[in-house]
């Protein structure tokens, strides 16, 4: 394992890399409230088949650069955060796999840079332009994502996530997953990159940046790029019928629902999750 710190788009970002150098790249993007160790499931399995794999802490994570301002957290820009990694790395294309805020990136990616990735595997998050459309049509899934419009209040969600050894981020993680997904020692890591100076604010601004930054939009914002989307059917944040249509603006794409699984699909079957994985890569 090498931990390095790797300049992308005028900013550091914190990377964990394993496995064979000349193998693969494949680049795993975490979602929120995690960091690079949100993939600590499925990193063994794909250095073992020979994979080259980054974990980087996105900006704002943990140890990663954590600039100021909500226009930093812009999606545009962290999509030049992962092409900036790519470019970096010296392989012309990635494999990229994303879960949550990643996945949201890890979309955004395929549909400004598709030239620059292999294949793009999506863990429970919908499409961009789906899921813009969910939160304008969808009552139902604007109070499902009741917490994205809580976190535009300024100063009062990072008082309330602090509270009591982040009491309330370790209970929303451990309560919309399954019993006993995620450990004490679990835990014990994300309450030590969440008290990062500055993390959690930053973290915040991706949130409030999707609301007052939006990126620019392409003409169809279709994904090129091969696909497979797996998504966990319990999923308490979003609905299941906006996987179905986030394949629908893949070229190229798979979906498989994981009926039993919540949010927190890679953490729940991580085999499962691996198998696919690797099937879909090998194919």
């Amino acid at each position: 394992m090498i931990t390095k710190f790797i300049e992308s788009n005028g900013v550091q970002l914190f990377t964990v890399q394993r496995g064979q150098k000349d193998g693969p790249l494949v680049i795993m993007l975490h979602g929120f409230p995690e960091f690079w160790y949100g993939w600590h499931h499925q990193v063994d399995a794909l250095t073992e088949a020979g994979f080259n794999v980054w974990t980087p802490d996105m900006r704002g994570y943990n140890l990663s650069e954590k600039p100021k301002g909500t226009e930093a957290y812009a999606l545009d820009e962290l999509a030049k955060d992962v092409a900036g990694l790519i470019d970096a790395s010296g392989h012309q294309k990635a494999i990229l796999i994303g879960h949550d805020w990643g996945a949201a990136v890890a979309w955004w990616v395929a549909n400004k840079f598709p030239e620059k990735l292999e294949k793009l595997i999506i863990l429970n998050v919908p499409h961009p332009r789906v899921m813009v459309k969910a939160l304008n049509e969808d009552w139902a899934q604007r109070r499902r994502s009741w917490y994205m419009f809580y976190f535009q209040i300024p100063t009062l969600p990072e008082i309330g996530m602090r509270f009591n050894n982040w009491h309330s981020m370790a209970k929303a993680m451990q309560d919309s997953a399954r019993p006993n997904t995620f450990s004490d020692s679990d835990m014990a890591q994300y309450r030590k990159a969440w008290g990062q100076p500055g993390a959690i604010t930053a973290m915040l601004n991706y949130y409030r940046a999707i609301f007052r930054h939006r990126p620019a939009s392409s003409s169809s914002q279709r994904i090129q790029t091969p696909t497979l989307i797996i998504w966990g059917a319990q999923d308490a944040f979003i609905g299941r019928e906006y996987a179905e249509e986030s394949l629908a603006m893949c070229d190229s794409g798979k979906l498989v629902i994981l009926e039993e699984a919540t949010h927190w699909v890679q953490h729940e079957e991580p085999a499962r999750v691996n198998e696919l994985i690797l099937e879909f890569l090998n194919q």
